[in-house]
């Protein structure tokens, strides 16, 4: 063999061997900040959550809620917002994400669970863990590929951390970019982030999300198409979902043009409605009506109750983001369809949550990630054909403009243009 071609060789693996060093080294100790940092801000919202739950009273700030958040990132010079879309857009394109926006999205979310604004924890989780990985790859003067693999790694740190799905956080990440497309560059780095995070936050006291829907029926046909059809509606679901959060707020931004008002206006009608309800079953995030859902509890339209909820509160400018509610409302249909069609409510209510979130995040390899780590993987043979059905008849709606359809959902090998 040529010996320049074997120096060649020895150059290009240790080459290799550097750069799996060094993501080892950097994904470890990012991982354990970002367990540290998920661990106390999950504190932080059960602390809010709780105290809301005990004291009633607070409701009463949800009119100034919204705009108490909305001076505070006025204040810090953030009136645009750009939330999660900045940070997947600073994968697509090597944007900064301001470190600012970690503390903002850390207290404007704690606040806005505090108040009772209808809103979950996610978008505070793929913020907080974007910006610093992001920020993190500029301190240490990283090429700007290598800066978006740290805005994925701190992405699967904080999510990982804060929903207990380590699993489905690593892909998360990777898949949520770009539809079609997977980042596999990065796997190994949001792998070792993702689990070392949830080590660290489960030290720290945040505890594994794990749910028992009990025995889960034998596969057969008549199971097969029900759990189909689920999968359709809750497709359908989560494209209405998307289309009244971007519709609605475009919408209500036009009409009533100064955010504080806008804010003043959507506040005080989250907190009507709340007291029309009558208790507090559609403010937060609704972990407890999700447990009470897999148990075969749940109300009447208690799905388009959270949608109406949300809606709102992201319209007056509540922070948290809108994953944590899709359970809600998967969930929450999931388990009046089971009953409807005689057909295991738990399970139905667990299918329900994975096929709405794919819906509207269009992950769906994510998603069945998720159902297993959440239900146990013997439902395996359930929660992946419903989240196909739920992938196709979404079709493009998403809850981030930022993200991008790179490929047909409907025919293989096209471009999306290529459906228009």
């Amino acid at each position: 063999m040529d010996k320049t071609h074997v120096r060649e060789q020895l150059k290009h693996n240790g080459t290799r061997l550097l750069a799996i060093l060094k993501w080892t080294v950097f994904s470890l100790l990012s991982g354990a900040a970002f367990g540290l940092i998920g661990a106390l801000f999950y504190r932080g919202i059960g602390w809010a959550t709780t105290f809301r739950q005990s004291h009633y009273q607070v409701l009463f700030l949800l009119p100034v809620g919204a705009v108490v958040i909305r001076f505070l990132y006025h204040l810090l010079r953030d009136d645009k917002d750009g939330g999660t879309n900045l940070v997947l857009s600073a994968i697509h394109s090597g944007d900064r994400v301001p470190l600012r926006m970690s503390p903002l999205i850390i207290i404007s979310t704690i606040f806005s669970h505090l108040v009772g604004a209808s809103v979950g924890r996610e978008g505070a989780a793929l913020q907080l863990g974007g910006s610093i990985g992001d920020n993190i790859g500029r301190l240490l003067k990283f090429k700007e590929r290598d800066r978006q693999v740290m805005v994925m790694v701190g992405m699967s740190g904080v999510f990982s951390a804060l929903f207990g799905t380590p699993i489905a956080a690593a892909v998360f990440s990777m898949e949520v970019v770009s539809v079609g497309i997977m980042h596999y560059a990065a796997l190994m780095p949001c792998v070792l982030s993702a689990f070392t995070a949830r080590a660290v936050a489960r030290y720290f006291g945040a505890p594994d999300a794990r749910f028992a829907i009990g025995e889960i029926p034998a596969f057969s046909l008549e199971g097969a198409w029900k759990i189909a059809l689920l999968g359709v509606f809750c497709g359908l679901i989560a494209a209405l979902f998307c289309v009244c959060l971007h519709r609605g707020s475009a919408f209500f931004k036009g009409f009533i043009k100064n955010g504080y008002i806008r804010a003043l206006v959507f506040g005080t009608i989250v907190l009507g409605l709340t007291f029309l309800v009558g208790d507090q079953t559609y403010n937060g995030a609704g972990v407890d009506y999700i447990n009470a859902c897999i148990s075969g509890d749940d109300r009447p339209a208690g799905f388009l109750m959270k949608i109406l909820f949300t809606v709102l509160s992201i319209i007056a400018g509540y922070k948290g983001g809108e994953i944590v509610p899709s359970f809600f409302i998967g969930a929450s249909f999931g388990c009046t369809f089971g009953k409807l069609f005689a057909f295991s409510p738990a399970l139905c209510a667990a299918v329900g949550m994975g096929t709405v979130f794919c819906g509207v995040t269009n992950c769906p390899l994510s998603s069945f990630l998720i159902c297993c780590e959440l239900f146990g993987f013997d439902g395996g043979l359930y929660f992946m054909p419903a989240i196909a059905f739920s992938y196709l008849f979404s079709g493009y709606s998403g809850l981030y403009s930022s993200q991008r359809i790179v490929f047909s959902k409907y025919r293989f090998n096209r471009r999306k243009t290529d459906d228009a």
